[in-house]
């Protein structure tokens, strides 16, 4: 089993670091600079870097990671530009990470950006900014029902996946669940929670599927009280895709 390290970034970007041994990988590295630090401070040597769409705050570091390690392999979507990508995906694929003994399934899930990838593997799901702790990611490029879709197959995954998101948008995005579903007590418990881990300077991410489920609103449009709060936002009744975007609109001027 791989482990797990957490690197800050900018305001709220979390770069994820995977490790065995002396070996490493990295998704979405907005910065070479912190993560140059990990490596020399950990006696790690990169091998591979992740990258789930093409936004600067997710790939801005990869020049300065290929100047200092240029054997390095580039993962990213072969419909985005990715500066240095070398093994261009489109979902569907599984990817080895031979040195970290680590096989990653592939998926394409479009909405926020029009090639954005997850990857999934040992229970841990790398999402970018397709799905968040108690939220989703806006629409950049893709469409409503293109983003719901997505997240349905993110969703399919077992409960108890853990979701590595990069942002640390949790607390704010659970003011607006508790706006759309104020009957949750599920939702309620976690924002506690969640409000807690922010007074003390902690992370709330990783979270679980089955958390995500049970209180994220962009994975519950069935729900009769989230399904109101669509219909009272302009949604068709009986229509999760239109509850969807209701909700995404809604969240957007939140």
């Amino acid at each position: 089993m791989f482990d797990i390290a957490r690197i800050p970034a900018f305001k709220d970007n979390y770069i994820w670091l995977l490790r065995k041994d002396t070996a490493a990988a990295v998704v979405d590295p907005g910065d070479a600079a912190p993560v140059l630090e990990a490596l020399r401070r950990e006696g790690l040597a990169l091998v591979s870097i992740l990258i789930t769409h093409h936004h600067q705050d997710h790939q801005g570091g990869i020049d300065g990671l290929l100047a200092h390690s240029p054997s390095v392999k580039v993962f990213g979507p072969a419909e985005e530009s990715i500066t240095g990508m070398s093994n261009p995906l489109r979902g569907g694929e599984r990817i080895r990470l031979a040195p970290l003994d680590l096989e990653l399934q592939v998926m394409a899930v479009p909405g926020h950006t029009r090639g954005h990838l997850a990857y999934y593997g040992e229970g841990r799901l790398f999402c970018g900014d397709a799905l968040f702790g108690g939220g989703c990611g806006r629409l950049f490029e893709g469409t409503p029902r293109a983003m719901h879709e997505s997240l349905a197959r993110l969703a399919a995954l077992p409960d108890d996946t853990e979701v590595y998101c990069a942002h640390e948008y949790t607390e704010a995005n659970l003011r607006f669940a508790l706006a759309v579903e104020p009957g949750n007590r599920a939702l309620r418990r976690r924002a506690d929670e969640v409000a807690v881990l922010r007074a003390k300077g902690m992370a709330t991410v990783p979270s679980t599927l089955a958390v995500e489920k049970a209180t994220n609103p962009f994975l519950r449009c069935k729900e009769a009280e989230v399904a109101a709060a669509a219909r009272a936002r302009g949604a068709a009744e009986n229509d999760p895709v239109a509850a969807f975007a209701a909700l995404r609109e809604w969240k957007d001027s939140f």
